[in-house]
């Protein structure tokens, strides 16, 4: 039991978690004192008829309880170790010890297998939340995992998008599928900084893009993972020569907005117009205090109101370019720029 416990602690490597994932709070929990993992189902403690069992971060579950529980019909063949689930029209076949499981005719990966482990069959908790349409969470405060029964199609996608077999643009189409606008999603997780993982209504997993183009999906660890993103990108130009009125089609020289305009479009497809001051009227007002890495700030310059444009960049920086001993650089956040300060907008 003590060695179980003991395995039970790196739970967040989480192939499990829903909206945010959060290992390095999860790191934080006290070594030398194994905190029992709890489950609540539905908001009410669930008991399984075994303790949960981690394997290399990846949670393993008893599976006919919770099965049960969230409203499957079961059947099993215990001379192939095969588990058929069928909840409304999601119909899961999995046997015990295989990398791959079968969700209607879509196969799914599942990189550590179920298995038999005191006479309990036991299967990774995240392939019952996602083939049954429900959500898993981890609460790293009280080491807790929450599952929902019921997921809503909660995110739409607002440009026709593909459904992916893996987060990647050159990953093959899922049933050749295109997500059409207006259709809806359940998202499982963020898989990095450009992807969500989800389940369509028609119980189809898969990746789609999680730039703002595509969905209404938002999160703060994916607009935190996206600004930094758009930070990385643009430091890959510092020292670009600057030129006033450059083109930003091109790469060569940038002058404050063309750069602006560019990484935008590049990192997250956002077209923003192409000069500071229509810039300065796209996404929302924040205030100077509630910045976040990505956000645009707005100066006043060559006697405009609005005739300068930065990338907040995080910790009181800026990323920009406006000279051209400097080209593209970064600088602090105060002084003359304090003090030129307009506005600042958020656009994602």
């Amino acid at each position: 039991m003590t060695k179980t416990n003991k395995l039970l602690l790196p739970l967040l490597a989480l192939p499990l978690v829903y909206f945010n994932p959060a290992p390095a709070e999860a790191a934080t929990v006290t070594a030398g004192k194994p905190a029992a993992v709890s489950i609540i189902l539905d908001g009410k403690p669930y008991q399984p008829e075994a303790e949960p069992l981690n394997i290399n971060g990846t949670v393993l579950v008893p599976l006919r309880g919770l099965f049960t529980k969230l409203g499957a019909e079961l059947s099993w063949d215990n001379a192939s170790k095969t588990v058929t689930a069928v909840k409304g029209d999601s119909s899961l076949t999995y046997q015990i010890g295989s990398n791959a499981a079968r969700l209607n005719s879509q196969t799914l990966s599942v990189p550590v297998p179920g298995r038999l482990e005191e006479g309990q069959s036991l299967i990774p908790l995240r392939l019952v939340s996602e083939t049954l349409g429900g959500t898993v969470s981890w609460m790293p405060a009280t080491g807790t995992v929450q599952i929902s029964s019921t997921a809503g199609y909660e995110t739409s996608i607002r440009w026709g998008v593909n459904l992916r077999s893996t987060p990647d643009a050159a990953g093959e189409a899922v049933s050749g599928e295109l997500l059409p606008g207006g259709s809806k999603v359940h998202v499982l997780s963020e898989a990095g900084t450009l992807w969500l993982k989800v389940r369509t209504e028609d119980g189809k997993i898969g990746y789609i893009s999680a730039k703002p183009k595509y969905t209404d999906y938002t999160s703060d660890s994916l607009l935190l993972k996206q600004g930094e993103a758009l930070i990385t990108y643009g430091l890959k130009f510092k020292g670009t020569p600057y030129e006033f009125g450059a083109s930003p089609d091109q790469t060569a020289t940038f002058d404050c907005s063309s750069f602006v305009k560019r990484l935008y479009s590049d990192v997250l497809s956002v077209d923003l117009p192409r000069v500071s001051y229509n810039q300065a009227e796209e996404g929302v007002k924040v205030g100077v205090n509630e910045l976040r890495t990505g956000d645009l700030l707005f100066f006043s310059a060559r006697g405009l109101d609005i005739g300068h444009v930065a990338i907040y960049a995080g910790n009181n920086q800026i990323l920009h370019t406006y000279s051209k001993e400097q080209g593209v650089h970064m600088e602090a956040f105060d002084g003359k720029w304090k003090e030129r300060f307009v506005t600042a907008r958020r656009i994602l």
